[in-house]
């Protein structure tokens, strides 16, 4: 947000906040309004009501959320990169988990109902919607994997999406409490089931293993 922020960005910001803390029932006009010493009004007259609003607080959560992802460094091992990414998508989901629902339109739905699309042809679920730009991080690092021979030459989109979908789903189970304690599930369950991915798609199990590992360190030394 902006040093000054419009009132456009304070009630984003403050819809963001509210959702955080007290979840999507109190992103309501009259809470967010007052949140920011604004009257009611301006949410219609900013955003044309509530789902406008809401779909500006999730494109603002999901920028965020691409900045997390484009955070993580390129190096030369492109499976390692596609790691951190996954574990840089779970940290994200799970510190905003409610931030995380709204995105991806399972606290409010109906703001993504004219915005959806296959994403294994287009490469994005909409042109218009805002998660575009993180699919794209995941986008590269799937080329990148490609280029380098770690993977065989696939439709891309297809294989992103993919990895997306380990990414998504183990997120929503950990979210809701399936996955027990101490990383259980990202050990016994994500772990494993990314290194089969990656070596049914044509990667040496022993190299992603390898690449596993360098990630592993690199975060224990963190």
């Amino acid at each position: 947000m902006a040093t000054n922020p419009t009132a456009r960005e304070r009630l984003v910001e403050a819809g963001l906040r509210l959702l955080e803390e007290d979840g999507p029932e109190a992103l309501q006009a009259r809470k967010v309004a007052a949140a920011t010493g604004l009257s009611t009004m301006a949410v219609y007259t900013h955003f044309g009501g509530m789902t406008g609003l809401l779909a500006a607080i999730a494109a603002e959560a999901f920028a965020r959320f691409t900045d997390c992802l484009a955070e993580v460094a390129h190096t030369g091992d492109p499976v390692a990169d596609l790691l951190a990414t996954g574990y840089a998508y779970r940290r994200y989901a799970l510190a905003n988990p409610n931030r995380y629902r709204l995105m991806f339109g399972l606290a409010s739905p109906q703001i993504f109902e004219s915005q959806r699309a296959d994403i294994t042809t287009t490469g994005s679920p909409s042109s218009e919607h805002p998660r575009e730009p993180s699919f794209e991080v995941l986008l590269d690092v799937v080329r990148r994997m490609m280029a380098e021979g770690r993977i065989r030459p696939d439709n891309e989109y297809i294989v992103a999406g993919r990895f997306w979908s380990v990414m998504h789903g183990s997120a929503l189970l950990e979210m809701a409490g399936f996955f027990g304690h101490s990383d259980h599930g990202l050990t016994q369950i994500v772990g494993p089931l990314t290194l089969d991915l990656l070596v049914g798609m044509g990667d040496d199990r022993e190299r992603a293993l390898k690449s596993m590992r360098r990630v592993r360190n690199s975060l224990t030394a963190e």
